[in-house]
C-alpha cells in the first residue's frame, strides 16, 4: 500500500494510497531515461531538474539543514511522484475526467486558507519534497483522483488505476530502484539485508 508522508489529503501521492498502482515491465532501461511510462519518457535530466528545484528551495528555507538531511531518497521519491502523475492523468483522460484552470485556482485558494497562506502551503509541501513550482501539479493530480472517485467510486477507481498502470507498462532505470508491483512504489536498489544501519536511539549505546 502506498503511504507517502504528507499532511495534505489533497496530495496526489496520498490519494493514490489505496491502490497498488505501478508495475514494471522488466526490460532494460532506456538510454537517458529515468523511467518510461507508456510513450512518455521521464529523462534523467528532467528528474535532476525537479530534484534541484526542491534542493534550491530547501536551502533557502529556515528549516534548510533539517530538510536537506531528511532527503536521502529525494530522487527516487520524485521519480515515483512523476510516474504517479502520469498514471492518474491518463486514467482521467480515459474516463472523461479533467480539471480546469479555474478549479485548480479555487483548490489552491482553499488550501491556502486552510493552512494560513501561500508561504505556509509552500512550506508544507517542501517538507515532503515538493518545490513551490511543483505544488500546482500535485494539487491537479489530487483533483483528478478525487473526481474519478466521485464518478466511479473508490473501489472502481482503484481498479481503473491498476489497469492504467498495467497498460502503460512502467519501465524504470535500475539506478533508481525497482518497482514493487504490490505496493505500487519504488524499492531501494539495495538488497533488503543490506539496508544501511540506523543510528542508535538517544540513550542507547552505539
Amino acid at each position: 500500500m502506498i503511504r507517502r508522508r504528507t499532511a495534505l489529503s489533497v496530495s496526489a501521492a496520498a490519494l493514490l494510497a489505496a491502490a497498488p498502482l505501478l508495475t514494471a515491465c522488466g526490460s532494460a532501461p532506456h538510454p537517458g531515461a529515468a523511467a518510461v511510462v507508456g510513450k512518455d519518457r521521464i529523462t534523467v535530466s528532467q528528474l535532476q531538474r525537479e530534484v534541484e528545484d526542491v534542493r534550491e528551495a530547501q536551502r533557502s528555507s529556515p528549516q534548510g539543514p533539517q530538510l536537506l538531511a531528511a532527503g536521502a531518497r529525494l530522487g527516487q521519491d520524485t521519480l515515483v511522484r512523476l510516474v504517479q502523475y502520469r498514471i492518474v492523468e491518463r486514467a482521467g483522460q480515459d474516463n472523461g475526467v479533467d480539471v480546469t484552470r479555474r478549479e485548480l485556482q479555487e483548490r489552491r485558494q482553499q488550501v491556502e486558507r486552510m493552512l494560513g497562506g501561500p508561504e505556509a502551503v509552500e512550506g508544507r509541501f517542501l517538507a515532503v519534497g515538493i518545490a513551490p513550482g511543483q505544488v500546482d501539479q500535485e494539487l491537479r493530480t489530487g483533483l483528478v483522483r478525487s473526481k474519478l472517485e466521485r464518478k466511479l467510486g473508490q473501489a472502481r477507481t482503484n481498479e481503473v488505476l491498476r489497469r492504467t498502470s498495467d497498460a502503460l507498462r512502467v519501465d524504470v532505470n535500475p539506478r533508481y530502484g525497482t518497482w514493487d508491483s504490490r505496493r505500487g512504489t519504488a524499492r531501494s536498489a539495495l538488497e533488503p539485508w543490506l539496508r544501511p544501519a540506523e543510528p542508535p536511539a538517544p540513550g542507547q549505546p552505539a
